[in-house]
């Protein structure tokens, strides 16, 4: 098994949250450019899993290491150097409402210490275009549709062309079409080599759009066959 290859690799981890055990003795290999789907019952540890990956909950015991990164020993000052490594969506855009989509994204830049001003507005341009929406800058989230903030939030999951993306219920407050158009945009970001990793409730868009699907029951991760 050639470990170089993983993007994210745990081993044998346990993780507890407000005191409460979420799982325990679990292995988990991704290798780079995967996607993947993570499915499983409500509590059974999809978004407590990705919080430790992103650096939001420790690893009581166990290995791990995500895009190069001990996760293990990972002292706090570090954290903010591993994230610059991931992008990360949320159910729920996670926008800031006060101000616009081009500040936004350049609050995400400048706290992961872009300077120049020019090279600032090209990769906002750059991250916009991609997820087309080129003409939103000056708007302001509650001025954009549910399937439209999931866009800037992926734009700016791209910011920092991660090597990793994850994205916790991405589809979960939006319709059926737009669900399918968020499927097809993270589709788009894969083949060009970013790994995809998505926790999800939504069987339809899993069995629109098939790929590896990992589900977590009993403390186990089982990976499930592909469908086509």
């Amino acid at each position: 098994m050639n470990i170089e290859n993983h993007i994210i690799d745990l081993k044998k981890i346990t993780i507890n949250h407000d005191d409460k055990n979420i799982l325990s003795d679990v292995s988990l290999s991704i290798k780079k450019g995967e996607f993947i789907y993570l499915i499983g019952k409500t509590g059974s540890g999809k978004s407590s899993l990705l919080k430790i990956l992103y650096g939001d909950i420790k690893i009581f015991d166990g290995e791990g290491s995500v895009a190069g990164i001990n996760i293990f020993k990972i002292k706090e000052k570090k954290i903010p150097f591993l994230r610059r490594k991931l992008g990360i969506v949320f159910q729920d855009f996670k926008l800031l409402s006060d101000r616009s989509i081009k500040s936004n994204l350049e609050f995400v830049l400048k706290a992961t210490n872009w300077k120049d001003k020019e090279k600032i507005k090209d990769r906002i341009q750059k991250v916009l275009d991609e997820v087309k929406l080129q003409n939103t800058e000056n708007k302001f989230p509650h001025e954009l549709s549910g399937g439209e903030q999931q866009r800037i939030a992926i734009a700016r999951a791209l910011l920092n062309e991660p090597e990793l993306i994850l994205a916790d219920e991405p589809t979960g407050n939006l319709d059926p079409a737009t669900s399918a158009e968020i499927i097809e945009l993270f589709k788009k970001i894969n083949k060009r080599g970013t790994t995809i990793l998505i926790a999800t409730h939504d069987y339809d868009i899993i069995s629109k759009f098939p790929a590896k699907t990992i589900r977590i029951e009993n403390n186990k991760f089982f990976e499930l066959s592909e469908k086509n």
